[in-house]
């Protein structure tokens, strides 16, 4: 078979797992007493994930990663529901328990029944359009409704921590964002690892630092994360005031996956509680 067959055959398989990873991110969240609900906002249906609905001033939102992008260097996915959520299992692991909620990326856990506009760019070149954004911010509104919040914290993993920061840029209600292995600088990771350009998308690295360098930010990195890495985000951070309230936070053993959502409370316990918004 040649290698475009083998390819092709590739992605067949792959999204003939489809169902299972369509199924993995509601099973735990349902398994965790959470609700779990696809709404249409803008553009897109998301996919959002929350526990019964409690009053808080400040709610903490996770924001998932890329997911399932890529099938491999060229091939890109049909379908990119993650096969590891990192940002909804982090979220279980918060210890806020009900101030906390999640969002899926467009195209997450919706296809094929809400598939709106779901384009093979959206979770590729135009991953962090300002459609998406706009899509996310509409979720993020309804959200502090239901919960009577003022703030937010953002969280998210991966390209989730880089629609974060876009967020935050754009948002007048975000108290704090925390990032884990994330993608801050697009511009220096593409051209680092030689992928492709993402035209349609904006730059975390980019936005206003004057704006940014005024939100507390607490960005984790692992130190054998050969996705990322340190350097990316390092890269982010050179672009803000060098008085800014930010704070880097390398784990030499973690990847771009492993080990977050398994120590996520005790991380959070050591390196965010202090700074957390209102805490003295």
């Amino acid at each position: 078979m040649s290698r475009g067959g083998v390819a092709v055959l590739l992605a067949l398989v792959l999204t003939a797992c489809a169902p299972s990873r369509q199924i993995a991110g509601p099973d735990l969240a349902r398994a965790a007493g959470w609700h779990w609900e696809i709404l249409p906002a803008g553009a897109f249906d998301l996919a959002v994930a929350a526990p019964p609905r409690a009053t808080s001033d400040v709610l903490t939102v996770y924001l998932e990663g890329d997911g399932f992008a890529y099938v491999n260097a060229r091939q890109p996915a049909l379908d990119p529901t993650p096969t590891d959520p990192v940002s909804l299992k982090l979220a279980l692991a918060d210890p806020k328990a009900s101030a906390v909620a999640w969002i899926g990326r467009p195209c997450q856990y919706t296809l094929p029944e809400h598939g709106r506009n779901c384009r093979v760019a959206y979770w590729t070149t135009s991953r962090y359009a300002p459609e998406v954004l706009d899509s996310i911010g509409t979720v993020l509104d309804r959200l502090k409704e239901r919960n009577g919040g003022t703030r937010l914290i953002l969280v998210g993993h991966s390209g989730g921590g880089a629609i974060a920061v876009l967020l935050a840029a754009q948002r007048t209600d975000v108290a704090k964002v925390i990032t884990v292995a994330a993608n801050l600088d697009l511009d220096y990771w593409t051209r680092r690892d030689g992928l492709s350009p993402l035209v349609g998308s904006l730059d975390p690295a980019r936005q206003s630092g004057e704006k940014l360098g005024q939100i507390p930010q607490l960005h984790f990195t692992g130190g054998q994360d050969r996705t990322v890495g340190t350097d990316v985000v390092r890269s982010y951070l050179s672009r803000l005031p060098s008085q800014a309230p930010t704070r880097l936070v390398e784990i030499p053993e973690f990847t771009h996956l492993c080990c977050w959502a398994k120590d996520w409370r005790s991380l959070l316990s050591r390196h965010d509680a202090a700074d957390a918004p209102g805490a003295p």
